[in-house]
């Protein structure tokens, strides 16, 4: 799952990165409203940790020209004001969520895995998909409850499919919220990951789509 952060403090911002990836998510990047603004209108996230008190343009303001483009990704709103009024004007400007700084990054982390499982209709912090269960929580899957030994690539792409099990998920879309904004991208990767997690799973859940991409889906005789 791909992650923005638009944060003007450099300290924050790293530390907020850092947790992220270590939890498994790819992130990118801005500090400033301009070019966040042009990253959440350009690249496709699954959700965005915005702060309101930025620079060349406030996160209000990004925030409205992402909703008034139809740009429907989950945001947190980060926010060091007081105001109940200021939490108000974000959440009508299209705000999902927000946090008060100062704040416990455990917290950041658990509002963005909530966002991203209500997004994809999930109520659950685990993901079940016949035998697969996937913890978003932990950052850990299991095949009949015996642990997944899965490099980082592997879980973000176990972790995409299992967000939108049932659908079909093409290549393209896989890569977009595999890499960060920097990394050579190359969608053939793609088909070596997916080898690599069927063999590991031991189970035929993801099905190759001709032509589309690929599902994960439960066997139509699973409970």
């Amino acid at each position: 799952m791909r992650i923005l952060i638009v944060e003007d403090d450099i300290n924050l911002n790293r530390q907020l990165a850092e947790a992220l990836k270590e939890a498994g998510y790819v992130v990118d990047t801005a500090f400033d409203g301009e070019e966040g603004h042009f990253l959440g209108d350009t690249e496709p996230y699954d959700a965005i940790i915005l702060d309101i008190g930025l620079p060349e343009m406030d996160g209000i303001t990004v925030l409205e020209k992402w909703r008034g483009a139809g740009r429907t990704v989950p945001v947190l709103l980060l926010t060091a004001r007081d105001r109940w009024s200021d939490k108000v004007a974000g959440i009508d400007a299209g705000a999902d969520d927000y946090v008060a700084k100062p704040f416990h990054v455990e917290e950041v982390l658990a509002r963005i895995r909530a966002l991203i499982r209500r997004a994809a209709g999930h109520a659950s912090s685990e993901i079940v998909c016949g035998p697969v269960r996937l913890d978003t929580k932990s950052s850990k899957a299991t095949v009949d409850g015996k642990p997944l030994k899965l490099t980082s690539h592997e879980y973000r792409l176990l972790a995409y499919l299992m967000h939108h099990k049932g659908d079909v998920v093409s290549r393209t879309e896989l890569v977009e919220h595999m890499y960060d904004q920097d990394f050579d991208r190359d969608s053939n990767t793609i088909e070596v990951f997916v080898g690599r997690l069927r063999k590991k799973m031991g189970v035929d859940l993801i099905e190759t789509v001709r032509g589309l991409g690929y599902r994960i889906q439960a066997p139509t005789n699973a409970n």
